[in-house]
């Protein structure tokens, strides 16, 4: 039996003030939400029970899953962040010691892994791994033979530069929460969280084998500029539009067909998503969310949460749910 577990509660502070009304992993990209792309690439996988850690807002998250993917979900509360390893431990409690002898497979809520799933199912211990310029914002790996045999949290002084990428498979989940229950009972945080990363190093440790997969994409979501250049790899091949009279669309787009154009130019690299409406407007390289609004504007690199309204001729918006920019 496999499980895929799915920690999915960051408040995503990097992303306000889209984050303010809509949870971090339901930022859309290419015409979906972040983790609507994840689940995408767990259907081949065909896990056995899905696991969702959420937060504040998390009915939003669960609405959004059980609407529109036929897994058999459980999801669990987690209020009170306090690292990705205490989002992973949540799930222990509606484990028996049974279920912990089955395989699991991590994927984080709000990180694009562009990969074949299936290819990290395998009889051995994976961690996804992707050679980085600044290793000093991730957890950093060293290996012998292909294992790992360090693992750092967000080092200073980085003795490697393979990062985590946020895709881990263990063939038997018991190890994986008995290290981890381990440095949650010794209290022992780095950098003020319980980290997924110290429960590894547990792991590697005790001599348990875990081996490295290189990810040659890995779509990070963490900041606007992050969510515009992940937008505008995934829309190379999740392209859509239906042509309009006196419209312009220069591919590739994510255009949903209940959305109103009239007289602008569309694209390359935007996304628009339900029921949103663009009047006499240009529009590059950005993403347009449920019901905006947009007239009289040259727009690039921009992203606009839903409800927002602009009225005015601005080359780079970061709006909000229910903002309005307006020129007087």
């Amino acid at each position: 039996m496999l499980r895929a577990i799915i920690p999915a509660a960051g408040e995503g502070r990097r992303l306000k003030p889209h984050t303010h009304t809509t949870p971090k992993v339901l930022l859309q990209v290419a015409g979906k939400p972040i983790i609507g792309h994840i689940m995408d690439r767990l259907i081949d996988v065909k896990p056995d029970e899905v696991m969702v850690v959420v937060g504040v807002q998390g009915e939003q998250i669960q609405h959004y899953l059980t609407s529109k993917y036929k897994f058999n979900f459980k999801f669990v509360e987690q209020k009170d962040p306090k690292g990705l390893g205490d989002a992973v431990s949540r799930v222990s409690g509606l484990l028996s010691n049974e279920d912990k002898k089955s395989p699991v497979l991590i994927l984080l809520g709000d990180t694009i892994v562009d990969i074949n799933i299936k290819e990290i199912i395998s009889k051995e211990n994976i961690v996804g791994t992707k050679a980085v310029e600044d290793p000093r914002r991730f957890g950093v790996v060293e290996t012998k033979n292909g294992y790992i045999t360090k693992i750092t949290e967000k080092p200073l002084e980085p003795k490697s530069n393979q990062a985590i990428v946020g895709i881990y498979y263990f063939t038997s989940a018991g190890p994986l929460f008995d290290s981890l229950d381990k440095i949650i009972k010794e209290d022992r945080k780095t950098r003020g969280e319980y980290q997924l990363s110290d429960a590894l190093q547990e792991m590697v440790d005790k001599d348990i084998k875990i081996k490295t997969l290189p990810v040659e994409y890995w779509l990070d979501c963490g900041t606007p500029e992050a969510m515009i250049a992940t937008n505008r790899y995934l829309l190379q091949t999740n392209s859509h539009f239906t042509p309009r009279e006196k419209v312009v669309i220069i591919p590739p787009v994510y255009i949903d067909d209940s959305v109103s154009i009239e007289e602008s130019v569309i694209g390359p690299f935007v996304s628009i998503s339900e029921d949103a409406e663009i009047r006499n407007s240009i529009i590059r390289d950005s993403i347009i969310n449920q019901r905006a609004y947009v007239e009289n504007s040259l727009m690039q690199g921009s992203i606009l949460s839903e409800n927002a309204v602009v009225r005015q001729r601005a080359t780079k918006v970061n709006l909000g749910a229910f903002s309005e920019m307006e020129m007087g």
